[in-house]
């Protein structure tokens, strides 16, 4: 299987390039547009010359099965699409991007060719947080915090909040009826954001804080007397009686820790056996998304930016 791998920046390096390096039947192209970055990374890869792609039309010319991107975010709509219509199964890390009118074009455009789109919320495919779907949900609680990293709101909803999204979308246990967002914007910079969703017995509750003391990431989900919590996608905390800790084991890769290794293998198993995927649920976060911008009033529709006010600051 001829694969591609689009970027070369610090996640495809620390991710996905393991993962993919390391799987048999699976004849590797890289494509950067940076020579430097193309010859070291090929290099360390062992990575032969001929797999190697300055462009994306010499990326596309070798014949593609598929193809992972990890390029920066403004330029997905772009890419993304000469995949599609190239008909290569592509898996594009989140978001597809920034505006929804281009994720909802590439979207369409991949459900009208039959070609499959994924995108990589691969926080739930996470061990830890897959397990939090089997335990009761009544009350999920998510917080995932940056240290001095207040920015843009589009960005940060976009290309970091969007995985807190997701997560309370892929853990409710039934219809999402109520949708309450709030937040913190000074200077045209994020400082927090708040998303709480609830229907029919249960609340889901998820924070960012761009000026925590610290980088971490929480999720807690209970019910039924009992509480699950999962620290920095490694520990598993069970609350019920006298709490239970499990740890990531000392072997277990970072990749398969945080869900990443078998999202990719999920997705290429898939391509093999020439089934289909679509986006359109990925589609759906996507669009809370943007409602979490409207609903600040952060932003004008399909604006990158706007004036300095959110409701409660």
């Amino acid at each position: 299987m001829k694969v591609g791998c689009i970027g070369l920046g610090d996640i495809a390096q620390k991710a996905y390039l393991p993962v993919l390096t390391a799987l048999p039947g699976i004849e590797l192209h890289l494509q950067t547009r940076t020579p430097a970055t193309l010859a070291a990374i090929a290099e360390s890869h062992r990575i032969p010359s001929r797999q190697r792609h300055a462009d994306l039309g010499s990326l596309l010319a070798a014949g593609l099965d598929a193809a992972f991107v990890h390029a920066p975010t403004a330029v997905h709509p772009e890419i993304v699409e000469r995949l599609l219509r190239a008909g290569v199964a592509t898996y594009v890390d989140k978001p597809l991007a920034y505006e929804l009118a281009d994720s909802e074009r590439l979207v369409n455009l991949a459900e009208e060719r039959g070609v499959s789109l994924a995108v990589g919320f691969n926080r739930r495919s996470a061990p830890g947080y897959a397990q939090c779907a089997e335990h009761p949900r009544e009350l999920i609680l998510m917080q995932k915090n940056r240290v001095g990293l207040p920015a843009d709101p589009r960005t940060v909803v976009l290309d970091d909040f969007i995985h807190v999204a997701d997560t309370l979308r892929f853990l409710v246990p039934g219809p999402i009826e109520h949708t309450a967002v709030h937040g913190r914007i000074r200077d045209g910079l994020m400082h927090h954001v708040v998303l709480q969703l609830a229907g029919d017995g249960f609340t889901a509750i998820g924070t960012m804080n761009r000026l925590s003391g610290s980088a971490e990431e929480r999720l807690e989900v209970s019910g039924q007397n009992s509480r699950r919590e999962v620290v920095n996608l490694a520990e598993v905390i069970d609350h019920k009686g006298q709490p239970t800790l499990r740890r990531r084991g000392d072997w277990v890769p970072v990749a398969r820790q945080r869900g990443i290794e078998q999202s990719v293998l999920s997705f290429l198993d898939a391509v093999r056996a020439g089934k289909v995927l679509s986006a359109a649920d990925a589609l759906r976060t996507h669009e809370l998304c943007e409602r979490i911008l409207l609903d600040l009033d952060c932003v004008q529709p399909g604006s990158r930016s706007g004036p300095d006010r959110c409701p409660g600051t």
